[in-house]
């Protein structure tokens, strides 16, 4: 029986591995015990699980992986398919009637979409429960992935790995030398950019540059300030457009963004090159010496985009972009992730999502890199670098995710008029006259 052989396996350490698992079963400091308590409770032998997903090359590889410790502890059979046009093959599917039993989604919007439609399986509550408590800001998550479907709301996807958007960038040796201190608040951000402009350096480096995506670094930096200066609920009205995009709320945080940079000595090149320094280019002046700029706000994505054999963790580090500690908001971290869904429901579709509950899928994820969880019980000590374990801190340690608010937003309201609202605002629209316009649009979508 399935159950006891995997039982065996596992205790039995290179025999289990018999080729094709990743990290053998019992080395290491992974959570081989979840496995092993998996393995006893799931016997799926002769049945068979289809995946698909975006992830192609590299990310297939680390998909197959963690899959490869599902088969060994239940029996079934999986196939993993990646898809570069996957958004437009899962809709195909789902309409002919002949969807995997399991959906990878890189955002949220097109999960609700096929929810609203009956195309997707409901999670059952205890897979809500589980994420309120397995999960750091566990019911950020539940919130994330609850849609309206046929049968009124409920929970639809389980997320799993994430990147972080909440990060200030920094060269270390440009701060020792300089004397300043890793801010901890969002007043001691400011003040310290306003101390770098005493002391005749520029503190920031920004650039929203991205080609016909030119705009969209601001977006990111909008949504981060309302989460420190608005209730979560007003960060999800206005994605859901229960408020207006001009409500008072939105143009204070427009208005955030301004401080950073509406003054020519906070950002390098002044105000008016921000809107036209590509994204890209805009983290070089880190790292100049002198330095043209000591901070560049940025996503855990931003290290391909620095100086060739810059060392993460030693040649720069980051830090987390800071709450105000005067508004009792938490600590919320802004990101994005993907869910995954039931798009054809099955016992062993169903025992997938449980696995997706153990630390060690997490942790086989982890070890591989370029991989985030706020996964409670998964080691920490499995991320392959520091710069890793600390961004999991990070994520662990949030009292608030929300996803980036642009992707859940219409298309012609997330990937057009916000991002050239903002280009509008940097150049010197007032904030207000932005987020009027960009409302008079959405409200003129049907």
């Amino acid at each position: 029986m399935k159950i006891a052989l995997g039982a065996l396996a596992l205790a039995a350490g290179p025999a289990l591995a018999g080729g094709h698992l990743m990290f053998t079963p019992g080395e290491g400091d992974f959570s081989w015990q979840s496995l092993q308590d998996f393995a006893a409770a799931h016997d799926l032998t002769g049945q068979s699980l289809t995946i698909t997903g975006p992830g192609t090359g590299e990310d297939k590889t680390k998909i197959e992986a963690m899959i490869a410790y599902f088969e060994d502890a239940t029996g079934a059979e999986v196939s993993y398919s990646g898809s570069d046009s996957f958004e437009q093959d899962i809709v195909i599917s789902t309409q002919a009637g002949s969807a995997p039993n399991i959906a990878i989604f890189p955002q949220p919007g097109l999960v609700g979409d096929l929810a609203a439609q009956g195309a997707l399986t409901p999670l059952d509550q205890a897979t809500a429960d589980w994420l309120r408590d397995g999960y750091a800001a566990g019911q950020s998550w539940i919130d994330l992935a609850t849609f309206d479907g046929p049968d009124g709301e409920a929970l639809y996807g389980f997320f799993f790995g994430t990147d972080v958007k909440s990060l200030v960038w920094y060269v270390p040796e440009a701060f020792d030398e300089a004397g300043y201190e890793i801010p901890q608040t969002m007043e001691e951000l400011k003040a310290l950019t306003e101390t770098i402009v005493d002391d005749g350096g520029t503190p920031w480096c920004i650039g929203l540059g991205s080609g016909a995506a030119t705009g969209w670094p601001a977006t990111d930096w909008v949504e981060d300030m309302l989460l420190r200066t608005a209730p979560p609920e007003t960060y999800d009205a206005w994605v859901a457009h229960e408020i207006p995009f001009d409500d008072p709320a939105i143009i204070a945080a427009i208005e955030e963004f301004g401080w950073f940079i509406n003054t020519d000595a906070h950002v390098v090149g002044g105000s008016q090159a921000v809107a036209t320094t590509d994204f890209r280019d805009s983290p070089q002046g880190l790292f100049s010496v002198p330095p043209a700029c000591y901070m560049h706000r940025q996503a855990s994505f931003i290290p391909s985009f620095f100086p060739d054999g810059t060392t993460l963790g030693e040649d720069v580090d980051f830090f987390y972009f800071p709450a105000y500690s005067d508004r009792d908001l938490g600590t919320p971290v802004l990101g994005s992730g993907a869910a995954y869904t039931i798009t054809d429901d099955s016992p062993a579709a169903r025992a997938f999502i449980d696995f997706l509950k153990t630390p060690i899928a997490h942790e086989v994820y982890m070890a591989q890199g370029n991989f985030l969880t706020p996964h409670l019980e998964a080691n920490q000590d499995i991320y392959p670098t520091e710069t890793q374990r600390a961004l999991g801190e990070i994520l662990t340690s949030a009292t608030v995710f929300r996803y980036d608010a642009s992707d859940l937003m219409p298309g012609e309201i997330g990937a057009d008029a916000f991002w050239t609202g903002m280009v509008d605002y940097t150049t010197g629209t007032p904030a207000a006259d932005v987020a009027a316009t960009i409302e008079q649009r959405w409200s003129s979508i049907r």
